[in-house]
């Protein structure tokens, strides 16, 4: 059976939700209905002709060769393919922690690329959201200190009734005075999701959030993910190697060799492995032959 939290009862429901701030006109979230490659309007992300190299000469590592996508606001986008093939340095240059060799990275419409380090280092505080595989929380802070920490990063005034709300919504009320270390593995990972969307950011990017978690555990913090998309209009950009993990998303884009390799629409585990086999074989399974045409 497909592991679809949407249809579970895995992601908390709770009513008061808190809201990211209301998209204007030009900002209709093109949802799972949007293309890979088309309309920039409502993109959250948007890399154009963007080309990452390291080195010279014979020693040259081409790690993004062009990459051309937009990524719609309010959607679920997972990144995957073989070792090597580019994931990484995709989400860093995406996330503003690294600068393209050549080609350009635009948030909310905005070109990023050329911003100073500081500049980068407020938007990232303000605008981006990340979740971390090993949670990165700070032990000597309390769970709700954590959460508000991006605000006070920002110079915002830290919002405790917007850290209550979130963890509520990732099931953690009344731990807001607990440290991290009297938490279990999937209980910081909630309180990591909190801290990525306590700013409401442009995109919350998650480098294999579920790498360190047990399958349940696991489970429960995508179909978190997933609660973050459907009920709180958040964009998240996941690189995952799970074919399970990746089935939770709205749409898998697959890397080969710095280039992207296709993509698939709300696809079943089995379609997102047998591509990843496929990468690793030099054949192309029909589904993603057309979706990439």
């Amino acid at each position: 059976m497909r592991l679809r939290s949407k249809h579970s009862s895995t992601a908390p429901t709770a009513p008061a939700a808190p809201q990211y701030p209301p998209r204007t006109s030009g900002d209709t979230a093109h949802g799972r209905h949007g293309s890979v490659a088309g309309a920039v309007a409502g993109a959250a992300v948007e890399l154009r002709s963007v080309r990452r190299t390291y080195g010279r000469g014979d020693s040259t590592v081409h790690a993004l060769r062009g990459i051309d996508l937009a990524l719609p606001r309010g959607s679920f986008t997972a990144v995957m393919g073989p070792s090597g093939s580019g994931k990484s340095t995709f989400l860093q240059c995406a996330a503003g922690l690294d600068k393209p060799t050549t080609g350009t990275v635009h948030l909310g419409g905005a070109d990023i690329t050329g911003l100073s380090e500081n500049k980068l280092t407020q938007l990232r505080r303000s605008r981006i959201g990340f979740i971390f595989q090993s949670f990165n929380l700070l032990p000597s802070l309390t769970v709700q200190q954590n959460v508000m920490l991006p605000q006070r990063l920002a110079g915002a005034r830290p919002d405790r009734r917007r850290a209550a709300e979130l963890l509520a919504q990732v099931g953690l009320e009344g731990y807001g005075k607990r440290r991290p270390g009297q938490l279990s593995g999937g209980q910081q990972q909630r309180v990591a999701i909190a801290r990525a969307l306590v700013t409401a950011p442009e995109v919350v990017f998650a480098d294999e959030p579920t790498g360190a978690l047990d399958t349940n555990t696991a489970r429960e913090v995508l179909g978190l993910l997933r609660h973050a998309v459907d009920r709180l209009g958040a964009t998240v950009v996941m690189v995952t190697h799970d074919p399970v993990a990746a089935s939770f998303a709205d749409r898998v884009l697959f890397l080969a060799d710095g280039s992207l390799a296709g993509h698939l629409e709300r696809p079943e585990p089995t379609e997102i492995a047998d591509h990843m086999v496929a990468l690793t074989t030099g054949t192309r399974p029909e589904r993603v032959a057309r979706a990439a045409a």
